[in-house]
């Protein structure tokens, strides 16, 4: 997943982001939400806000976020512990309230969580095509049920085509979920990536857009 984290404690922000890159995910940490706004133009994942911030409400930059039609999920991630307040989290627009300190292993399940309700809706496994199977917890692949090894590149683009299964993703949007933006610099890296997948999983789990991009069946 590309993940963008608002989180004005430098130590924990640090931690998070090695943390959460270990665990294969795309991070991009911002201490202000000025700084954050820069690049909310760019796709992601999920979003993991704190609520007191330097330059304002967490909690009322995700509101507004809401009202203009945003849908990404996210988590608030805040000291804030009251009943009360996990509620007014919850119904400003957060879908999962986290509150510290927490362990960093209990954040990871929870994204992971999002990802299982956002991508499988319950199911266990994801079918691409005529042969190919994913099991997106375990972070497996399989080809007619015959264990397949996927780079970790590799997870990121089929991940964020999944995720979004049924609607074409444009090559500058896939590039910026699988890589963020210390992503590789070729200009057919994508495409090498891509090609790969088709020849471990079938060339019918990933359809080629033309002139738009990429997309997988839902």
């Amino acid at each position: 997943m590309r993940l963008l984290l608002i989180e004005d404690d430098e130590t924990l922000g640090e931690a998070l982001s090695a943390f959460l890159r270990l665990e294969g995910h795309l991070v991009d940490w911002f201490q202000r939400l000025l700084d954050a706004q820069t690049v909310m133009s760019e796709p992601y994942d999920a979003l993991l806000v704190d609520w007191q911030l330097p330059d304002g409400s967490g909690l009322d930059w995700v509101k507004r976020l809401r009202e203009r039609g945003g849908t990404v999920p996210i988590i608030m991630i805040t000291a804030r512990d009251l009943l009360s307040e996990r509620i007014r989290g919850l119904d400003s627009g957060a879908d999962d309230y986290l509150v510290k300190p927490f362990q960093p292993e209990e954040l990871a399940a929870r994204l992971r969580a999002l990802s299982r309700r956002a991508v499988t809706q319950g199911a266990p496994r994801v079918r691409l095509g005529e042969g190919a199977e994913l099991d997106l917890t375990a972070k497996q692949a399989y080809w007619h049920g015959v264990p397949v090894d996927l780079t970790a590149r590799e997870w990121n683009v089929l991940g964020a085509l999944v995720a979004r299964a049924g609607r074409v993703v444009s090559k500058s949007d896939l590039e910026a979920l699988s890589t963020g933006f210390e992503g590789e610099s070729s200009s057919n890296t994508l495409e090498v990536h891509v090609f790969n997948l088709r020849r471990k999983l079938g060339r019918d789990c990933i359809e080629t857009v033309r002139g738009l991009g990429y997309r997988v069946p839902k």
